[in-house]
C-alpha cells in the first residue's frame, strides 16, 4: 500500500502558519487521519476520541483533558465532544500558536455549526472528499476547474489521459482512499463494510432507535437516483416510510457527506425556473455498489450510465475547488419550460454553462441551451461539453468540448 499525496496538502501546512486551529470535515474513511498523520512534524500529540476513555473524559472533564495532552495537538474525530471547543477557544484567546490545534471529524454541518459558534474567526475550515482523479491518476499542482481554454490546456500536463472504458472503470471502483490505494482489493466487502460501520456508528446517533435494515435500504433507493432531480415522494414509496421521514433521512445522510445537493439557479430575471436540487453521492463506486451492478462494463452500457457520469463529473469538479480550499460555486438549470443546463459554474462575475455527455462525439447543438443564461443578471462566459472525447476540442470560440479525464 502507498500513501496518495493528497492536493490539499500544501494548503494545510500554510494555513498552519497563521491559524492556531485548522479543522478538517469530510465523509468516513476519505482519509482525514492519514493525511494529518502524513504532515506532522516534531512533538504533535495525537488523540482519537474513538478510543471510548479519552472520549469519556473529553466530554465530562475537557479542562483535564488539556492538562492532559499538550499542544500542538491533533485530536481526531472531534465531534464526539463539542465540550472541546469552548476550552480551545480560550487557549486560542489566550495566545496558542499557530497550528497549535489540528481537529478532523465526519460530521461536517454539526462541525461547521459549532466551529462557528465557538470558534468564529479563530478557526481555519478545510473539506477533504475522496481521492480526486487528478489525486489518483495525474501528477503536480492543481487548480480548481475553470471553463479558461489555456487554464484547461495546462491540465494536460498534470492530469492522465482516459477513455471510456477506463472512465467508467475509475467510475464503478470508487474514489476511497482504500480502494485506490492498493490496500483493500475486494471493492464489494468494502463497501459492505463501509455501509454497516456508517449505519452502526453514525446514523445510529444521529437517528434514535432507527430501523438499520429499513436506513440501508433507504441509502439504496436514494443511489438509485443520484444524478437525478430529488423526488422524495419517489424514495420514501420504495421504502415504505413516510415522505417527512424520508426528509430527516436525507439530511442525515447530507450531513455526514454521504450525499450533496446541487441547487438550481434563479435569479429575478429567470422567473420560470424549478426549485428541486439534484441528488448526488459523493463516491460514485458506493452508488456503483448499491445499485448492483458487478462489472465497469456492465455499468457503462447500463441504464444509469448517463446520470453516474453526471454525479462523477460533478464530484470531480467539487474536489477540485474543496481541493485548493476554495468555495465552489456550482448550480444547475431548469426551468417550467423544460429548458436544462446539467450544470452551471459561477466565477468572476460570469456564468459558465456545461452539458455532460456520455459520448465521444456529442451534437454541438446542445450548446444552443446555454443561450438561456443571457436573461439572467449576470453574463455569460465560456461554456462547455463535457465527454468522452480523447483530447481538447471547440464548438467554436465561446464553446469548449473538453475530455472528462482534465477535470
Amino acid at each position: 500500500m502507498t500513501y496518495i499525496k493528497r492536493d490539499l496538502e500544501d494548503k494545510i501546512l500554510s494555513l498552519s502558519k497563521e491559524y492556531a486551529c485548522i479543522l478538517l470535515t469530510g465523509p468516513r474513511q476519505v482519509g482525514k487521519t492519514t493525511l494529518l498523520k502524513q504532515l506532522m512534524t516534531g512533538q504533535r500529540e495525537y488523540v482519537s476520541l474513538d478510543d471510548l476513555e479519552e472520549r469519556r473524559l473529553s466530554k465530562s472533564d475537557p479542562a483535564m483533558f488539556f492538562q492532559l495532552h499538550s499542544l500542538p495537538i491533533m485530536i481526531d474525530e472531534v465531534q464526539y465532544a463539542p465540550e472541546l471547543f469552548s476550552y480551545i477557544k480560550i487557549a486560542i484567546d489566550n495566545g496558542a500558536a499557530p497550528g497549535s490545534f489540528w481537529l478532523t471529524g465526519s460530521q461536517a454541518f454539526r462541525l461547521m455549526e459549532l466551529a462557528q459558534e465557538s470558534l468564529a474567526g479563530r478557526v481555519a475550515l478545510l473539506h477533504l472528499s475522496s481521492v480526486s482523479q487528478h489525486e489518483a491518476f495525474g501528477s503536480g499542482e492543481t487548480e480548481p476547474f475553470r471553463i479558461d481554454l489555456a487554464a484547461i490546456k495546462a491540465r494536460k500536463n498534470t492530469h492522465s489521459p482516459a477513455d471510456m472504458q477506463e472512465i467508467y472503470h475509475r467510475i464503478w471502483q470508487g474514489s476511497m482512499p482504500g480502494l485506490v490505494s492498493g490496500r483493500f482489493t475486494d471493492r464489494d466487502v468494502f463497501y459492505n463494510s463501509y455501509l454497516q460501520t456508517y449505519i452502526e456508528r453514525d446514523v445510529s446517533e444521529l437517528i434514535d432507535r432507527v430501523d438499520k435494515l429499513v436506513f440501508a435500504d433507504f441509502i439504496r433507493a436514494a443511489g438509485c437516483r443520484a444524478g437525478q432531480m430529488l423526488n422524495v415522494h419517489d424514495i420514501a414509496m420504495d421504502v415504505g416510510v413516510s415522505d417527512d421521514t424520508a426528509k430527516r433521512w436525507l439530511a442525515v445522510l447530507e450531513k455526514s457527506d454521504v450525499i450533496f445537493y446541487l441547487r438550481p439557479y434563479s435569479n429575478n430575471l429567470l422567473k420560470r425556473t424549478v426549485k428541486t436540487p439534484k441528488l448526488y453521492f459523493f463516491d460514485t463506486g458506493l452508488v456503483a455498489y448499491l445499485t448492483r451492478y458487478s462489472t465497469p462494463e456492465i455499468l457503462a452500457n447500463g441504464a444509469i450510465n448517463g446520470a453516474i457520469l453526471e454525479n462523477y463529473v460533478v464530484s470531480e469538479i467539487r474536489k477540485t475547488y474543496y481541493n485548493c480550499g476554495k468555495e465552489c460555486l456550482l448550480w444547475y438549470y431548469r426551468d417550467k419550460d423544460s429548458n436544462e443546463i446539467d450544470m452551471v459554474i459561477e466565477s468572476d462575475g460570469e456564468l459558465h454553462p456545461l452539458e455532460i455527455k456520455r459520448s465521444v462525439n456529442p451534437p454541438t447543438e446542445i450548446v444552443k441551451a446555454f443561450e438561456i443564461l443571457d436573461k439572467g443578471s449576470l453574463p455569460r462566459g465560456m461554456g462547455a461539453i463535457l465527454c468522452m472525447r480523447p483530447e481538447l476540442s471547440a464548438v467554436s470560440g465561446q464553446n469548449l468540448i473538453v475530455p472528462v479525464w482534465m477535470i
